[in-house]
């Protein structure tokens, strides 16, 4: 978990309990602060817990930070967004076995990124 000084922790508790009762504005105020303190376990919560808003959220930032196993997560579960994702941020790191294990899935981006990659 990312550490925060006990206001931050006191407002993030206090949201979790307005979000978790169905409060969708708290919920928002959730993600905007999580996003603000690059909080992936939290966006990973409420992205777990059916947000939307929270899992583009948590694709956008685990692509920032590089989190190829948070992508891989999010696009083994079925989101073709991470899948974009990984596959873009797989070929930027030249990582071929990321990309051998989409194509191998049936990923034809996939298996396009590998072959450029190999003919190099």
């Amino acid at each position: 978990m990312t550490r925060h000084d006990p206001t931050t922790l006191s407002a993030l508790s206090a949201l979790r309990e307005r979000a978790e009762q169905g409060d969708h504005s708290a919920v928002d105020e959730l993600i905007e602060l999580a996003v603000e303190l690059g909080d992936l376990n939290e966006l990973r919560h409420l992205a777990d817990a059916g947000s939307s808003d929270a899992a583009d959220e948590l694709i956008q930032l685990a692509a920032e930070q590089g989190d190829l196993g948070e992508l891989r997560r999010l696009s083994d579960g079925g989101n073709a967004t991470a899948t974009d994702q990984l596959i873009e941020l797989a070929t930027e790191q030249d990582d071929m076995d990321e990309l051998r294990r989409l194509a191998d899935r049936g990923n034809a981006t996939a298996a396009e990124q590998l072959a450029e990659l190999t003919a190099e």
